[in-house]
């Protein structure tokens, strides 16, 4: 599990929860069923409106990556391509083809045996770029349904609290369930500015900076594999790669070395 993204939800939650009850408050004020409905259900609603359902159903489920450590697969490939440029400088680069079904990156199979296949360097880099862009273009919408979220959960909020606030005027004459009613009502401006800024959007910035290295470890195979194409020396392969690592993946991955 990701440490910093499940710290960051519990010490959220925790402080919040600390701050009420250090107040004198007490859970019950804020946990109103119709409150959470009217956030939830609008929010959600709205966001069905604006995405494809197909695309809502992907983003939620992708939530699952937002609490999984990241694995740190940029040295790996980096060995990889260096294992695959001193076979192709000993044999040729068809001698290949035979790696080709023991790849698990659909990217990296498709790129190499694009190359196996005896496809110029400039075409390859063209071909593939189309299938990187398209492909990045298709995860930056999960990040941005959770970013639609965390814009519409706050006004729904405030819908909320306005039609809480209609039904304690329906009953001015008796002063206690006014002052009861109107804490009830903006309990759903909470939950709307909560949900927002402790989840939806911090769930979009998360994705989007996994998605960001994802990218990255896409331009290092396909840079990687047209290199070998072009013949470059493995040395000088594993130093161009490393440039595509961050200084910490970079530290991590000599000390594994």
């Amino acid at each position: 599990m990701d440490k910093a993204s499940i710290g960051g939800a519990f010490l959220a939650i925790a402080g919040i929860i600390a701050g009420l009850l250090i107040e004198g408050g007490n859970l019950g004020q804020v946990l109103q069923p119709t409150a959470a409905l009217i956030v939830f259900g609008g929010t959600l609603g709205a966001v069905m409106l604006q995405f494809p359902l197909t695309t809502v159903g992907s983003a939620f489920r992708s939530l699952a990556h937002v609490f999984a450590a990241p694995r740190k697969q940029e040295t790996q490939v980096i060995r990889q391509l260096i294992t695959f440029a001193n076979k192709a400088r000993r044999n040729g680069v068809v001698s290949l083809d035979g790696d080709l079904e023991a790849i698990q990156d659909p990217f990296l199979k498709q790129t190499l045996m694009l190359a196996v296949d005896g496809t110029e360097p400039v075409e390859l880099r063209k071909i593939m770029r189309v299938t990187l862009d398209s492909l990045t273009e298709d995860e930056e919408r999960l990040p941005a349904v959770f970013e639609s979220a965390g814009g519409f959960s706050p006004t729904i909020g405030i819908l909320g609290a306005v039609l809480g606030l209609i039904q304690v005027m329906q009953h001015l004459d008796n002063i206690n369930e006014v002052g009861r009613g109107i804490a009830v009502a903006f309990v759903a401006t909470i939950y709307g500015v909560g949900i927002a800024n402790l989840f939806f959007l911090p769930f979009a910035g998360k994705m989007r900076l996994r998605i960001r290295n994802g990218h990255r470890r896409r331009e290092m195979m396909l840079e990687g594999v047209i290199s070998i194409l072009e013949g470059m020396n493995p040395r000088m392969l594993e130093i161009k790669l490393a440039g595509f690592v961050d200084g910490a993946n970079r530290e991590q991955g000599e000390r594994a070395a």
